[in-house]
């Protein structure tokens, strides 16, 4: 097999020290196939909503992690989802490009993945400075997910340019790389050929839970549900709180209500607790992936959820649910989508 000297452009790539670890199991494992990784991401933990892997003097700086190469890039700091946000992708897509462009060595495969398609512009840049093969990651489908979310219209200025970029992108890929099952549907309507697209969807190192606690069928008389991962809009987690109003209102003391992680909602979260006097909801601080599962453990239910929008009849792929599912913890899932795993493994109960 032929050795490859990959470089990927992934702006919320992490380490294990954050959930968002996709980019670097998949680049330990092509490592341990004697390929060669460089993951190119943003310094500012989308989770921390902070510059974490930088000193304040610093604007980039490499970092190797268990055999994978990071360099890491600074990017425009942000609070909310606003135009700090945007400039946070423009700033990390353009100092990761000249970043970059200064490298002397050449790539064989550029690989751009999309939250956003500005860092898949700057991938298809460098493969082509370098001369390289250029690879199309899809995690979401822009602009539909903004248009779905009522973030954009659908005619608005910024979605036709966002769909123009799409489809350039999705024309000059050799290889689309999607983690949606039923992405395929999406991009053949744009007039791509559906034999370059490629399904592989989130995996799963089970080694982080080998030493899981076994489930013990839960605790009636302290029965806990928990959530984890990233507190964002779309993970819809003020329903959960009005769902732990509703219960506390029938005295059910019994139930708590755990919310580990971090995100740009969490404040927001925490204060409509406390303006509705939730005392059976607690918020913890996000942990790094390897330790999820201490966490997990203390739980008698997990709690998977995502605001009801049109593009999720393409799929999922959540690293959530695959650690829920590791667990071993019945599921309790508020999504409608195209695929469901929880569903489909009989792990819990699907609300729709």
């Amino acid at each position: 097999m032929t050795s490859e000297n990959i470089w990927i452009f992934n702006h919320y790539a992490t380490k294990p020290d954050e959930p968002a670890t996709r980019a670097f199991d998949f680049a330990r494992e092509l490592i341990l196939r004697n390929h060669k990784v460089t993951i190119f991401a943003s310094a500012f933990s989308h989770y921390k909503l902070t510059t974490k892997y930088l000193n304040p003097n610093e604007n980039q700086k490499t970092e190797m992690v268990d055999g994978v190469k990071f360099v890491w890039v600074r990017s425009f700091s942000h609070k909310r989802n606003n135009w700090k946000r945007l400039m946070n992708m423009l700033s990390f897509s353009w100092r990761a490009y000249w970043i970059g462009k200064n490298v002397k060595e050449k790539p064989s495969i550029v690989l751009g993945s999309s939250v956003h398609p500005f860092a898949v512009i700057t991938a298809y840049l460098i493969a082509k400075n370098k001369k390289s093969r250029f690879f199309f990651e899809v995690r979401d489908l822009w602009p539909q997910t903004l248009i779905d979310m009522h973030f954009l219209g659908k005619n608005n200025p910024l979605a036709v340019i966002l769909r123009m970029i799409e489809r350039f992108l999705y024309q000059r890929a050799e290889k689309i790389i999607t983690l949606l099952p039923y992405a395929g549907n999406y991009i053949t309507t744009l007039g791509i050929n559906r034999e370059k697209i490629v399904w592989i969807p989130n995996g799963i190192n089970m080694k982080r839970y080998e030493n899981i606690k076994p489930y013990d069928g839960g605790n009636p008389a302290n029965f806990v549900f928990m959530y984890t991962g990233i507190h964002a809009k779309y993970a819809n987690l003020d329903s959960v709180l009005f769902a732990a109003k509703i219960i506390q209102d029938q005295n059910r003391n019994n139930i708590k209500f755990i919310f580990v992680g971090d995100g740009s909602e969490k404040k927001n979260l925490i204060q409509i607790a406390k303006d509705m006097s939730l005392a059976n909801v607690e918020f913890k601080d996000m942990v790094p992936k390897d330790q999820v599962f201490k966490m997990i453990e203390q739980a008698d239910a997990l709690i998977s959820i995502i605001m009801d929008l049109p593009v999720l009849k393409y799929g999922i792929s959540s690293n959530k649910l695959n650690d829920y599912l590791a667990s071993g913890r019945p599921i309790v899932c508020a999504i409608k989508s195209g695929n469901n795993p929880v569903s489909d493994s009989g792990a819990g109960i699907v609300i729709e």
